[in-house]
């Protein structure tokens, strides 16, 4: 309750600009929990043992049995669903695009977050510029001008803390969520890099995955 009401009186005292900065803040804050649903959804969605099963049947040339694997939502299953619904035409390129659809998923919303750090301080210091332009029309009008201008001073700047305070809270998850998809993309690459091999090395024991045609249904 104390330290409500203490924010409270910040908020009051950092002056207009705290409005627009705290839906700014918001907005930060939704976006946050948007990627933090999204990713963990991606992560509940993974199945490491069907991905095995699915790489071991591809790999002995039993597309059939490697596409009834796929049907599972696992993102790199769905992912080699793709490329076996178009082996008879391009498979690797079906793969790519599956894996950039994802990828730009994944970033979906951070130009939010990276607006919100650049624009955040810059808002608090355009809060204090005005704020102490307003504390200097006390000069020269009473002997307390020199109190309300340090007043007014300190009061101004709550404005640049809070936009450096809710930079650094937006840039800790903006970089977490940037490490997130650069470490999926390394991961899609090298399972499509491994699909790859693992069809050649089919094609090679006589199993050609361009004579596969996937399931109608």
């Amino acid at each position: 309750m104390i330290l409500s009401h203490i924010l409270v009186e910040y908020f009051e005292k950092g002056g207009p600009i705290m409005w627009p900065m705290a839906l700014l803040f918001f907005l930060a804050i939704c976006v946050i929990l948007d990627r933090v649903i999204w990713w963990l959804k991606l992560r509940g969605s993974i199945n490491a043992a069907q991905q095995e099963a699915a790489r071991e049947s591809l790999g002995l040339g039993e597309f059939e049995k490697a596409w009834q694997t796929t049907a599972h939502g696992d993102p790199f299953l769905q992912n080699l669903r793709d490329g076996l619904a178009h082996a008879t035409t391009s498979p690797l390129a079906a793969m790519q695009l599956h894996a950039s659809n994802l990828l730009e998923k994944s970033e979906a919303r951070l130009w939010v977050l990276s607006t919100v750090i650049t624009l955040a301080p810059l808002m608090g210091l355009l809060g204090t510029v005005v704020g102490i332009m307003g504390s200097f029309n006390f000069v020269g009008n009473d002997q307390l001008a020199v109190t309300k201008v340090s007043g007014g001073i300190a009061e101004a700047l709550i404005a640049t803390a809070a936009g450096l305070g809710i930079a650094i809270l937006c840039l800790l998850p903006f970089n977490f969520f940037r490490k997130k998809t650069s470490l999926l993309r390394g991961k899609l690459e090298y399972w499509i890099n491994h699909c790859e091999l693992l069809a050649g090395n089919a094609k090679a024991h006589g199993h050609d995955l361009s004579e596969f045609k996937a399931p109608r249904h």
